[in-house]
């Protein structure tokens, strides 16, 4: 995914639970996706926020 905050950054989120970190995506029934923990990008733009059924909650 692209990052929120408009930096254009390239988010990549590992969803195998074998690995780690990793993030359980849930889509929902009206076609929205929430993504589960927060993603916190450690380096760049320093961004922390969840996806919940489609939108940006901001830390």
């Amino acid at each position: 995914m692209i990052c929120p905050c408009g930096c254009g950054e390239v988010i990549e989120l590992n969803l195998l639970k074998q690995a780690r970190p990793c993030w359980s995506a849930e889509e929902h029934p009206d076609g929205t996706i929430s993504l589960v923990p927060s993603v916190w990008r450690q380096r760049g733009c320093r961004s922390h926020f969840f996806l919940r059924r489609g939108g940006i909650e901001w830390c």
